[in-house]
């Protein structure tokens, strides 16, 4: 079932320079109208907020030293340096579809101490639009790590090492650079005052709400009937829908946890592009955004901003790539635009976007345990989401694969609650958190009253 545009708003583009980014530039769309005019409203001053873009340079003379690991010595990377404020960094490149041979491994100067870290190795298998959706066919997407979060921060430097293949190392793509992100202020903290940018209104809560709040599982069944009573359904019609979901309004559902909205974690509603809907979710894929643990509860918003400011401005794409973030403390934030309940596509497992939802979790789970808070939290939003569109989150869904780990067209039984390793080649959401997505469907189940 194709997906269509419900909205339209320009797209900052990454600029090649040691600037802050702030020329807008237009995103491809799939949509044959012309976008809709931008508001007196939306045309308030820009939010804060920059990214710096420095390319990855041979280094002259190469380091003498040989990073652990490494059969070979360091020729390309950046020198350490002195840089305007940031918080979270990655490494982007011009070629969406070409891979990363390589290691990528940067240490940052704290802003507060003036100490170097230790070097941090970037995730190189970073989330993905669909191949030959709209949203990938788009002339500003790039290839991208991962986003690291390093917190306030004023120097950098980083290194490449190439992988070693065949007759030598793996040649590197074209346009490696590193972005530096200063996620900014979130403009509503403590001043009362409204963001200024424009937003998707939610159904489920006044506009310009800073949360949804939470409902018991008797009150969140009428969720669907509210989001329909709303003019969702007018929306489903377009797309080629006979409704909001294939679910019955009593289906099974979960409790609706309290959700931030994007006006909550301080969204620039300028910066994305237009949104898009599936038929319906019969997957939720769990993702960790594969970075430190060491952030407090009080920055999670910060973070946000700065992962959706990577993705929209360093990726090139539409908006912030997941439609959920979950933090360490169990606090549940809205991510893609579009509608919480409704079957928003997102930019989070390659070939899978269609009809899932995308979970993230914000941290590594690799060998830290996630917890307690934040798997009883995606326990929650499954119940509820999956219960919106009559899904068991002990069950499995037959999927269509659109390319990457499966070939395109293959169809491929997933479990409803799945990792994103098991639709991508990744290692995410790391094994501690992996483990348990098992308790997650469990819970999700209970909460369903199944």
């Amino acid at each position: 079932m194709r997906a269509f545009i419900a909205s339209s708003i320009g797209v900052a583009c990454a600029a090649a320079a040691v600037l802050p980014l702030t020329a807008p530039g237009g995103l491809a769309s799939s949509a044959s109208a012309a976008p809709a005019p931008v508001s007196e409203s939306v045309a308030a001053p820009r939010l804060p907020g920059s990214t710096q873009s420095l390319p990855l340079v041979p280094l002259t003379p190469p380091p003498t030293t040989t990073p652990p690991g490494s059969s070979d010595s360091v020729s390309l990377g950046l020198p350490a340096r002195e840089v305007e404020p940031f918080s979270l960094l990655g490494v982007v490149w011009d070629d969406p579809e070409e891979e990363l041979h390589g290691r990528i491994q940067v240490r940052t100067k704290s802003a507060a101490t003036g100490e170097w870290s230790s070097w941090q190795e970037l995730e190189t298998h970073a989330d993905r639009p669909d191949p030959d959706s709209a949203e990938s066919r788009g002339d500003q997407v790039r290839g991208a790590t991962a986003p690291l979060w390093v917190g306030d921060s004023n120097g950098v430097q980083a290194r490449v090492l190439p992988e070693e293949g065949a007759s030598g190392a793996h040649r590197l793509p074209e346009g490696l650079r590193l972005d530096l992100v200063n996620p900014g202020d979130d403009p509503a903290a403590g001043t009362g005052k409204e963001n200024p940018a424009g937003e998707a209104n939610s159904a489920l809560a006044p506009a310009g709400a800073l949360e949804i709040p939470a409902l018991d599982r008797q009150e969140a069944g009428e969720d669907l009937l509210a989001v329909r009573a709303a003019g969702q359904a007018e929306q489903a019609e377009q797309a080629g829908r006979a409704g909001q979901s294939e679910a019955g309004a009593d289906a099974p559902i979960g409790p609706r946890p309290g959700i931030v909205t994007r006006r909550g974690w301080g969204a620039d509603e300028r910066l994305r592009g237009p949104f898009l809907y599936t038929r319906t979710v019969k997957t939720a894929f769990v993702h960790h955004t594969a970075m430190s643990n060491n952030y407090s509860c009080g920055q999670s918003a910060s973070i946000i901003r700065g992962i959706y400011r990577y993705h929209v401005q360093s990726n090139g794409w539409r908006d912030v790539g997941y439609n959920f973030f979950v933090d360490k403390c169990g606090k549940i934030y809205e991510g893609r635009a579009g509608g919480v309940a409704n079957p928003v596509m997102g930019a989070h497992t390659y070939g899978f976007n269609h009809d899932s939802t995308g979970i993230a979790v914000l941290g590594s789970y690799n060998s830290t345990n996630p917890s307690g808070a934040a798997v009883n939290a995606v326990s929650k939003l499954v119940a509820w989401k999956l219960g919106l569109h009559g899904v068991d989150p002990r069950g499995t869904a037959a999927m269509t694969s659109g390319g990457g780990k499966y070939r395109k067209g293959t169809t491929v039984r997933l479990r409803t609650v799945s990792g994103h390793r098991d639709g991508y080649v990744t290692g995410c959401p790391g094994d501690r958190l992996y483990s348990r997505l098992g308790t997650i469907r469990a819970t999700a189940a209970r909460l369903q009253g199944r």
